[in-house]
């Protein structure tokens, strides 16, 4: 696959993938969605890769979620293969994938972007990276992984008022929720990655194999609600509230949804 929107390299067993948007704030297009399936894939088969490690390109961004201009200027995340958005997908390839996966969370994590790294296996963040949601905010959710596992994480009142407040928190807070592992300053960062993986790569990956799935048994159940939360997703973002959010965006204005209690009310 010709990669446009990610990159992929190889360093004594640890695989860096980078979505390379930084022009957008890494958010994913379907496009962006189906190059990190090719190259998680990639690492999966590669007997030269140990542990992967998921990043962001720049210093501003590991990923701002799903590309909501690309949405807002064609009504969906554009083109893919397949012809559908494979996002549910990608979110079982992270856990499935049997190495250890890394998030490397140098900037913003948002959105989408936070769901991203709550799947990966460690999650390490620059002091200076933000976390929180927007779902509510832009007219969408996730109802799988994206709330029922981060409520494994950071227990049911923090995941709570993550999705229902939809504000950010910083690398800090974080930490002390248990929802990253280790926070160091941007420019330790990659070599943070680095330390981390050694430890992993001097392991047996057979046991390192074993225990991914051994931890994924407890929670594989969310897949199946991620599968209902994904179809009312599609349902609910051609309604009117939902296009709602997405024009507020555009618009760079706070959406109005007053209008739509009632329906949620019934």
């Amino acid at each position: 696959m010709e990669l446009t929107d990610t990159r992929y390299e190889v360093e004594n067993g640890l695989a860096w993938i980078t979505i390379d948007r930084p022009d957008r704030m890494n958010a994913f297009r379907a496009r962006t969605v189906d190059e990190l399936i090719h190259l998680f894939t990639r690492a999966w088969t590669s007997s030269e890769a140990g542990v992967i490690c998921l990043t962001g390109a720049g210093d501003r961004a590991f990923s701002a979620g799903g590309d909501q201009k690309q949405r807002a200027e064609t009504g969906d995340y554009g083109p893919s293969e397949s012809g559908m958005f494979e996002i549910e997908r990608l979110h079982r390839l992270i856990r499935d994938v049997p190495k250890p996966v890394i998030a490397a969370v140098n900037g913003v994590a948002i959105g989408g972007g936070h769901v991203l790294h709550v799947l990966c296996d460690v999650t390490i963040a620059a002091s200076s990276a933000m976390f929180g949601q927007v779902g509510p905010r832009v007219g969408s959710f996730d109802g799988g992984y994206g709330t029922a596992y981060l409520a494994r994480v950071v227990g049911e009142k923090r995941a709570r008022e993550i999705w229902f407040r939809c504000r950010r928190y910083d690398a800090v807070t974080a930490e002390r929720w248990g929802l990253v592992n280790a926070v160091v300053p941007l420019e330790r960062l990659r070599d943070e990655v680095r330390l981390w993986a050694d430890d992993m790569l001097a392991l047996s990956p057979t046991a390192l194999r074993f225990l991914k799935q051994s931890f994924n048994a407890d929670t594989e159940h969310i897949a199946g609600i991620g599968q209902l939360s994904f179809s009312g997703l599609e349902l609910f973002s051609g309604t009117e509230e939902s296009r709602e959010g997405v024009r507020a965006f555009a618009e760079d204005r706070r959406p109005d949804y007053s209008g739509y209690r009632a329906g949620a009310s019934s």
